[in-house]
């Protein structure tokens, strides 16, 4: 098992360049099972989730060329069908949730995918219930293997329908889409998910020859096409990246700027770090934090205390809500942190309890930060990462403490971040990987 080893208290100063944005990389990587001509994807980020996937597109019969550490080319000219009933090509499906979102491109073209067991972060329910209701409004039977623990999806094809999905949930938006793109009529998609990732997959697909409208917002239209050709696709910045550095630029007091953060596409979030008191500016494409003074939390108009919560896009990404509940710890004033989309994501506060954190976890949605406001460090410990943001939260955290800190289950880290240590030491952060 690999670990970090981080003495803090050390100011960092320079600059990062943010990766490319994962959660659209596992989308835009499925959408090439959709068409038999040569695809071109720049800008993937080098992580464990996305080298896994491309790893299964491979089992699949993909074609795969990669271009450089970054860019690959696909084409998905000949598809290894009798994949779907193997067990396993299931079981390094169920590694990876993100593999679902081979469900929807593999109706589209064969009329027949499946569903693994959802894999990753083990944060709470991750239902697959607005996938599958989707896909049977589109005319797909879903059949569920004990054995392999799937859902075995199959039709003699897929009719455009009107959809109302019970939650605007991400993949599950992308999957139907997927699906949709090459069925026979006009599907419409209402109450959709409109993060980033949707409308740079969107934007894709109609490159593609997709007739997708409504794109960047809850109703999307889509005309159902016969087939799809080859396009090139540069993925954009990693907005957790973003928000993850701009917090550790808070909290260890440095200055550094963050080098074509892709700001057009951050939304609110850098609303929610100023609430947060963040001194930074932004320059064109880039963002310079300003982190040598303390900072106060804005309350809310009425005097209460702030509340940060996440909410479907443009709200906050439940993503960074880990790293922002690190930044609060040294901050003048209470803040609360309300996750609301899953149970588990906060149970690791107790490690930042033991390093002097002043946090109440209420419940299992919520948690209470009385900020120390640089009166009192906190202090280095050997800790556990259980998910990949809490992984970089705690990482932040030991990044600020006195002392050495050792952060176990790195790989959860490794999974959403690329060359992490290397990319922090270029900063001047004391990190090293070592086998524990």
């Amino acid at each position: 098992m690999r670990s970090f080893e981080v003495i803090g208290g050390v100011k960092l100063h320079g600059e990062i360049t943010p990766q490319g944005a994962k959660n659209e990389a596992l989308q835009v990587l499925c959408a090439v099972l959709l068409t038999t001509e040569e695809v071109t994807i720049t800008n993937i980020p080098a992580i464990i989730d996305v080298q896994l996937l491309i790893e299964i597109l491979s089992d699949l019969g993909v074609q795969i060329v990669k271009l450089d550490a970054h860019s690959y080319r696909f084409k998905a000219e000949h598809i290894l069908l009798d994949k779907l009933h193997d067990q396993a090509f299931h079981a390094k499906a169920n590694r990876l949730r993100g593999s679902v979102m081979m469900a929807g491109p593999l109706l589209a073209r064969f009329c027949e995918s499946f569903i693994p067991r959802p894999g990753g972060d083990k944060i709470g329910r991750r239902k697959m219930d607005t996938h599958i209701l989707g896909f049977e409004k589109l005319g797909v039977h879903a059949e569920y293997d004990m054995e392999l623990g799937c859902f075995h999806l199959s039709a003699k094809a897929l009719t455009g329908s009107y959809i109302l999905l019970d939650e605007p949930s991400v993949t599950g938006t992308a999957n139907i889409i997927l699906a949709a793109v090459m069925a026979n009529g006009t599907t419409t998609l209402y109450n959709a998910a409109c993060e980033p990732y949707v409308q740079q997959l969107c934007h894709m697909l109609n490159r593609m020859g997709a007739r997708i409208t409504g794109i960047s917002s809850n109703l999307l239209t889509i005309e159902g096409v016969s087939s799809l050709h080859g396009t090139t696709h540069v993925i954009l910045p990693d907005m957790i990246e973003v928000g993850s550095f701009i917090g550790m630029a808070a909290i260890t007091g440095s200055n550094i700027t963050i080098r074509n953060a892709g700001v057009a596409h951050l939304g609110i979030i850098p609303d929610k770090f100023r609430q947060l008191g963040i001194d930074f500016t932004i320059e064109g494409d880039d963002i310079k934090v300003r982190g040598e003074g303390g900072y106060k939390v804005h309350d809310s108009l009425d005097g209460s205390i702030l509340t940060l919560y996440d909410h479907p896009w443009p709200g906050l990404t439940p993503d960074l809500l880990s790293i922002m509940l690190v930044v609060a710890i040294q901050a003048e004033g209470s803040v609360i942190i309300h996750q609301k989309m899953f149970e588990s994501r906060l149970f690791f506060v107790d490690k930042l309890i033991d390093m002097g954190a002043r946090i109440i976890l209420c419940d299992p949605h919520r948690a209470t930060v009385i900020g120390l406001d640089r009166q009192q460090t906190l202090k280095g410990i050997t800790m556990s990462s259980p998910d990949i943001r809490a992984g970089m939260a705690l990482l932040i955290a030991a990044l600020s403490a006195e002392g050495r800190s050792v952060i176990h289950n790195i790989e959860q880290i490794d999974r959403g971040y690329q060359f992490l240590d290397s990319r922090l030491m270029a900063l001047g952060a004391k990190i090293r990987r070592i086998e524990a």
